[in-house]
């Protein structure tokens, strides 16, 4: 009976301090999760200010005589008046200076922005869209449908996009290549927030400018312009 008490009391003391090992560490590695929670919990909680800030900087936008905020599809809208004559991409020289103007203002608020995010989270960035629309043929309807008059009309409010960035490139106007990534885009005939109304199909070829905040490292391709 004294042998069996012998090996008893090292045995259950050998179990102890294995039961005290795995609680160590079970204790360890759930305060190691809950603090790696903690510091994405603090993470989101900054971006999100971040992106609270960039929405109350944005709104001064809305208030210039430059942009008009279309609620609906949360976008802006240049609201500097440019024609096009049919098929054309050229911006005409009459409207150049107030679109100059309306590209220095964009870009003095987004280095305001670009700024305060690089103090408080360098890990967010900003995704500006400059997007070209083009109008309906309203005399041959039927065109409208034809996939080579859509495909030409994609390519030409792409092109009228990449001409208001290139008047701006010219003039000195810039984005901060390491906090904004600059895509150029057409919509063609289609696309969200289009005048419907026939007498108003003229002022559907015009610049819609977006502005998306994300996280993360903007990688290099191809779509991204060295404005």
């Amino acid at each position: 009976m004294k042998k069996e008490q012998d090996f008893f009391w090292p045995g259950l003391s050998d179990l102890m301090t294995v039961l005290f090992a795995v609680m160590l560490v079970l204790f360890v590695l759930s305060f190691k999760l809950f603090q790696d929670r903690e510091l994405r919990l603090e993470k989101y909680v900054t971006s999100y200010q971040n992106i609270e800030e960039l929405e109350l900087a944005l709104q001064r936008l809305d208030k210039s005589e430059y942009f008009d905020y279309q609620e609906e599809n949360e976008r802006y809208e240049l609201k500097v008046p440019v024609y096009f004559d049919q098929w054309e991409s050229e911006i005409s020289p009459e409207y150049r200076e107030k679109l100059i103007k309306a590209g220095k203002h964009l870009q003095g608020l987004l280095q305001e922005v670009g700024q305060q995010s690089v103090e408080s989270e360098p890990d967010i960035k900003y995704i500006v869209i400059v997007e070209g629309m083009a109008a309906r043929d309203l005399v041959n309807s039927q065109r409208n449908q034809n996939e080579q008059f859509i495909r030409d009309t994609y390519l030409l409010s792409y092109k009228r996009a990449l001409a208001l960035v290139n008047l701006w490139k010219e003039n000195g106007i810039s984005f901060e290549k390491e906090r904004f990534e600059l895509i150029i885009s057409g919509s063609g005939i289609y696309g969200t927030g289009r005048y419907t109304r026939k007498e108003n199909e003229g002022k559907n070829k015009r610049f819609l400018i977006q502005i998306v905040p994300k996280t993360g490292k903007l990688e290099s391709g191809e779509h991204e312009v060295d404005l």
